[in-house]
């Protein structure tokens, strides 16, 4: 997959030619689904802001990975369209190629090439190309340059992908559980390398993991995919401060809502399976962004704060 993203080419007009100031990604009614199965995009619509760094979240089968290739034109929808900083992601030309990185799931490396002749391969598609940074990770991390890639283990060869992703300073780095082969130390020193590449470069990040621990450390803006759609995008200071977990019968937790012009997120009455039931009450995901006081809990309204964690499960149920 990374491969296309570097060698084929499109021809450039004035149409595709991205534009200045543009969004690095802008998604507009995805839709995409399988023979048989529910529509894993439905209707999806998305933008990320220039220097975002936003973590994905959503349960195993939720389309992340499908969600993050079809950013990036490796999947095409039924309908709907993507832009990369104004040009469609689909018809790339080689100045928007440069300008992406990207880390895949499942490693694509050339297995039979050493990791110094993989990242000669590259270097001649990028102009942008820093070998010093390369250098610096590849002593950092301790990877063979000399052995062949299909006898590294499986936490060398996801470093070395990283290694590539970062090599070319992209403008737009998408990252597909890009630590999930790694050990405690090894995720640390991603991670902060991850955080330097945005302050330094201003760099826009879009990254799933299952790891919340590192979310917590780098996303400055978590988004979390359900139902084929993003519920709910926020920094992650916002979410903890507003966002508020309300369980009661439905007459009381409708009256706090209205009181303090809250936003339900979710809804979940009485016998719902789907969630954890508390006696014969409903459990309303609501978020208080107006500015208004946040309610408190009554004799008729119990009102539970959330960590990423317990929002995550009541979002993605």
């Amino acid at each position: 997959m990374t491969q296309s993203l570097a060698l084929e080419s499109a021809p450039q007009d004035a149409s595709t030619t991205p534009a200045l100031g543009a969004l690095p990604v802008r998604a507009s009614g995805l839709h995409l689904h399988f023979d048989g199965q529910p529509a894993v995009l439905d209707g999806l619509d998305w933008t990320l802001q220039p220097g975002q760094v936003v973590g994905l979240l959503g349960r195993n089968g939720a389309g992340k990975t499908t969600l993050l290739e079809t950013l990036l034109g490796l999947s095409e929808p039924q309908r709907g369209e993507v832009r990369l900083f104004g040009q469609p992601a689909l018809r790339p030309d080689d100045a928007l190629r440069a300008r992406l990185g990207y880390v895949p799931q499942q490693s694509d490396l050339f297995e039979e090439f050493t990791a110094d002749q993989l990242l000669r391969y590259f270097r001649s598609f990028y102009p942008t190309w820093n070998e010093a940074k390369v250098e610096g990770l590849m002593s950092r991390w301790d990877l063979p340059r000399n052995r062949a890639i299909s006898r590294m283990s499986q936490g060398q060869q996801q470093r070395l992908s990283i290694v590539r992703a970062l090599a070319h300073d992209p403008d737009l780095l998408v990252l597909d559980e890009p630590v999930a082969s790694l050990d405690p130390a090894g995720r640390r020193d991603f991670l902060r390398e991850l955080v330097e590449q945005v302050l330094d470069r201003g760099t826009t990040v879009l990254f799933s993991t299952h790891i919340l621990s590192d979310l917590e450390r780098v996303a400055f803006n978590i988004a979390f995919l359900s139902g084929g759609r993003i519920t709910l995008q926020a920094p992650q200071d916002e979410l903890s401060e507003q966002v508020r977990l309300l369980i009661g019968d439905e007459a009381a937790l409708q009256a706090v809502v209205d009181s303090h012009r809250g936003q339900v997120l979710r809804r979940r009455a009485p016998g719902d399976k789907t969630g954890v039931q508390v006696a014969q009450q409903s459990r309303w995901l609501v978020r208080f962004s107006d500015g208004s006081p946040l309610p408190m809990s009554s004799a008729q309204v119990r009102c539970e704060t959330l960590g990423l964690e317990d929002l995550f499960v009541e979002l993605t149920q």
